[in-house]
Formats: structure tokens, C-alpha cells, sequence
């Protein structure tokens, strides 16, 4: 091991958090190593509703410092980023002997004033008798309201600040585990065993950031040692998709007489996307998977509102993911925060861990600067905070400028379908021309797997986006899977399995 192999930081876990800790702290100035055991985004990142919200509800759990963050952080979000984070608005409809009128409208009040809106509109009233939004609903919705939040594409998310994080100089390892960590002298000694060679590497760290998500507390116990470690409450969250639902391009926010809302949201052009649940999870988090009783309680959820109903044959894709909330004793998993805590761990003179437990992704760069706190004051300042005026890769456009950027890319390449051009700009914004290139046909865009994904797509994201797998293609980078028949999806793991060992350049 020679000094190229000390880090001011090392990261375990490349979801949201580890992602943006890691640009964060590489772009003041610290040397950063992010290790993930799996895919960018493979575990809770990417299984979210896919919304930067304040969180309406939490308003009602008194959560308010958490809903003025999250509210003041969907604009500083959608600046960053708008080629994968736009605005949406929400429909709630009134459901008598639910919550009442003049409740919802005080929460919606507060929602509006609490986090310094300045782009979105404001909450409004809808008369349900003439509005386009009652079409697919039961008769029975004579109110609603109408808010705004915005929608985000998550796995993208995460991919795009660890991209800007390894062109600002750190070191992303994914399909990199880290089997052991412990305290020798001043320093960590890590090691990591790459998952794709089996190989291990041992690095040195002045600081260990734990950020494994739901493997966090497993992080403690068997990769740290801290056998006692129970900080978490791991909280199961399903989502299903249907054919669409509707037409209006706006998104549902339905109460359930159990207390708890779901949502239905436009997805992907032909689909609507229903969820989520909440109940508490036992097992290994990277198994979770929907159960049949979460589908049935979606479908009848959704039915209570809609004219037609959703049904089971209805459901063409489905997905699960486990949130590592903070365990504060709340009686029910939809009760628990969904505030985050970091905890600082190591005597004066031991190398620091800090934990991170809990989060969302609306509050991931707000959480990355809450930790930067903890490790200048480690460590030693070394930069100013940046990433509120810094946009992600691609996103270097106005929030009003996505239809420019379309009409750009389809007049330097007329051969594209309009709709093609739009779910490039929406992945990959400016940087949507780059995968393009030079092409004047599809048949220079090469093989064609299925769907709008063709090879020039497949090899940027495997050249930059760290992709090994046809799941991480299909299923996170783009969602084109939904729209590929499985003999496709088998074509797409061929050929990244023939390339392989290129994967190992990706950063």
C-alpha cells in the first residue's frame, strides 16, 4: 500500500446520500474514495414514488422543520437539474368522512408559505363538476385541490452526482464491497474486494462514512466490528404500474380510510405509476420484493377513487425498496420520521465514523452539507458549500428551457422521433447530443435492442454511467424495460456480458 492509497474520506454506499456526500465533499477539496457493494442506485435510491416533495402528510406527524427544508429544496433541485426533475401538479381530492376541507386547506396553506415557493404555482381550488381532472374519477369528488411538487427521475439522480463527483476527482468503486474497516493508529484500513474479479485492495482513510442504507446497521456490525448496533427501522415501500390511467397530465393524491395516501402519477408516456405502502420489514433488504397483499391493497386503493377500476391483470411491472428510517419508537411504519440523523462515532484520538440514518431524496444535498459540518470540523476546512448554484451533468439549461433543448437536438439530427428526442433530453439533457454524435440514421445509432435504446446508448452509459448489467440499463439508467419484450432484455445482458471487463474503465 503506497500514499496513493490514503483517502481523506472513504464512503460505503452509492444510493443518494453517499452519492452527494461525495460530490459534495470531493468539490471542497478532499481526497474521496465511494465504495458500493452493487449498482449506483440499486437499493432504496431507486425505488422511491420518484418525487422532490415537502411531504404534505408530515405535516400532520409535526414534522415541521423537516417539510420547510424539503419544501425550500424543490426549487434549488429542479435549478440543478431540470432535464431529470420538473414540476407537477397534484390533484387531492376531497373524500367526505376523510380528513376535512377546511384541514386539507390549511395544510396546503402552509405547504404554499412554509419553504419560500418562487417558481411554482400556488395551491388552488378545483369545482370537480368542471374540471378535466374529475374524468377517470367516481362521481362522488364534487372538490379538490391542486398543488405543486415536482417529479424526479431517481436513479438518474444518484448516477448523475456520483458522474460529477468522479469528474471533480473521486473515485467511484461500485461492484466494490467493503468487507472490513478497522481503527489502526490515526487511520481506517479498508478493505475492499472487487465483486466482478474478486481481488481485494486495501486503502487507507482519515475518515469513514457509513451510507450503506438499509446495510447500515449490518455496515456497523460486521464490517466495523459494533456487534450492538440497532439504530434503524427498516420500512418496506411498494410501487405498481399499470397501462395509463388517464390523460391529464397532472398526478392524484388519494387518502385511504386506514390514514395513510397513496399516489397515482403519469409515468414513462404510457403508464401509471400507484403507491406506495408502509410496513416494517424483516430480512435482507436487497430481496425485498412486492407482496401479494401489497398489490391487492394498492389496486383496491386506487378503486376507491377511479371510475374504472384497477385491477390485478392491470399490473405490468412492479417494484419494492426498504427505507432505513431512524427508529424512534413510533408505533406504526407510516408514523416514523422520515427526518435524518447523523451519528458521529470514535474517541479524541481515533480515526471518525459517521453514521447516516434515515433521509429522503428530496433533502439528500441538505443532508450532504449537514455531514461536510461534521467532517470540517474533523478534518479541517478546505472549500465553501457549492452545490446549490452547481448543476448536475447536463443540466447546465434554464428551468424554463427543456423544449429548446429538444428542438436543438432534433434539428441537428432530423432522423430522430420527436418522442426519442425527448426521453434523450429528459436522461441526459445537454449532453444528449454526445450519445448521438455523429449519426445520421438509426443504423448508426448501432444495434437496436428494443424500444428507443440503441447501442450509442448502451456504450455511453457503460463508458460513463458505470453500467455492467442489462438490469442496470433497462431498469435504472433509462426505464426502457418496460417497453422490451424479454428475449430483448436477454439480448441487452448478452452484450454486456461480452464487453465486461470494459466496465472496470467507467470513471
Amino acid at each position: 500500500m503506497d500514499e496513493n492509497d490514503f483517502y481523506d474520506i472513504v464512503v460505503i454506499g452509492g444510493g443518494i446520500n453517499g452519492c452527494g456526500i461525495a460530490r459534495d465533499a470531493v468539490g471542497r477539496g478532499f481526497s474521496v474514495l465511494l465504495a458500493e457493494k452493487e449498482d449506483l442506485a440499486s437499493g432504496t435510491s431507486s425505488a422511491s414514488t420518484k418525487l422532490v416533495h415537502g411531504g404534505l402528510r408530515y405535516l400532520e406527524h409535526y414534522e415541521f422543520r423537516l417539510v420547510r427544508e424539503a419544501l425550500m429544496e424543490r426549487e434549488v433541485l429542479w435549478k440543478m437539474a431540470p432535464h431529470i426533475i420538473w414540476p407537477m401538479r397534484f390533484v387531492l381530492p376531497h373524500h367526505e368522512g376523510l380528513r376535512p376541507a377546511w384541514l386539507l386547506r390549511l395544510g396546503l396553506f402552509l405547504y404554499d408559505h412554509l419553504g419560500g415557493r418562487k417558481l411554482l404555482p400556488a395551491t388552488k381550488v378545483l369545482d370537480m363538476k368542471t374540471d378535466p381532472a374529475a374524468k377517470p374519477l367516481k362521481p362522488m369528488f364534487s372538490k379538490a385541490f391542486e398543488y405543486s411538487d415536482c417529479w424526479v427521475n431517481d436513479a438518474r439522480l444518484v448516477a448523475l452526482n456520483a458522474r460529477d463527483a468522479a469528474d471533480r476527482g473521486a473515485e467511484i468503486k461500485t461492484r466494490t464491497e467493503v468487507t472490513s474497516a478497522r481503527r489502526i493508529g490515526d487511520a481506517w484500513t479498508i478493505v475492499l474486494r472487487d465483486g466482478l474479479s474478486g481481488n481485494t485492495h486495501e486503502v487507507r482513510a482519515g475518515l469513514l462514512i457509513n451510507a450503506a442504507g438499509p446495510w447500515v446497521d449490518k455496515t456497523l456490525q460486521q464490517t466495523v466490528g459494533e456487534n450492538n448496533a440497532r439504530n434503524v427501522r427498516l420500512v418496506q415501500g411498494s410501487h405498481i404500474v399499470i397501462r395509463r390511467k388517464f390523460e391529464d397530465p397532472r398526478a392524484f393524491f388519494f387518502q385511504n380510510k386506514d390514514e395513510r395516501i397513496i399516489f397515482a402519477i403519469p409515468y414513462e408516456d404510457e403508464f401509471t405509476l400507484i403507491g406506495t405502502t408502509d410496513h416494517d420489514f424483516e430480512g435482507d433488504p436487497g430481496k425485498a420484493a412486492i407482496t401479494e397483499a401489497e398489490i391487492t391493497y394498492l389496486c383496491e386503493a386506487a378503486s376507491e377513487y377511479f371510475t374504472e377500476p384497477v385491477r390485478r391483470d392491470d399490473v405490468v411491472w412492479t417494484y419494492s425498496g426498504v427505507r432505513p428510517l431512524y427508529d424512534d419508537g413510533a408505533s406504526a411504519a407510516q408514523e416514523a420520521t422520515r427526518d435524518y440523523v447523523l451519528v458521529e462515532d470514535g474517541g479524541e484520538n481515533e480515526p471518525r465514523l459517521i453514521n447516516i440514518f434515515g433521509g429522503k431524496i428530496t433533502t439528500y444535498r441538505r443532508l450532504s452539507e449537514a455531514v461536510l459540518e461534521k467532517i470540517e470540523r474533523i478534518l479541517g476546512r478546505r472549500g465553501q458549500s457549492w452545490t446549490a448554484d452547481a448543476p448536475l451533468p447536463g443540466g447546465d439549461f434554464d428551468v424554463a428551457g427543456f423544449d429548446g433543448q429538444v428542438q436543438a437536438l432534433k434539428d441537428s439530427h432530423p432522423f430522430l422521433e420527436i418522442g426519442h428526442v425527448r426521453r434523450l433530453v429528459r436522461r441526459y439533457g445537454t449532453i444528449a447530443g454526445q450519445i448521438v454524435g455523429n449519426a445520421r440514421s438509426y443504423n448508426d445509432l448501432g444495434k437496436h435492442f428494443g424500444a428507443d435504446l440503441y447501442a450509442a446508448e448502451v456504450d455511453y452509459l457503460v463508458a460513463n454511467e458505470w453500467a455492467v448489467s442489462g438490469e442496470d440499463v433497462a431498469w435504472r439508467r433509462t426505464k426502457s424495460g418496460l417497453k422490451m419484450t424479454e428475449e430483448q432484455l436477454s439480448e441487452l445482458s448478452a452484450y454486456l456480458d461480452a464487453s465486461k471487463p470494459h466496465h472496470l474503465k467507467a470513471g
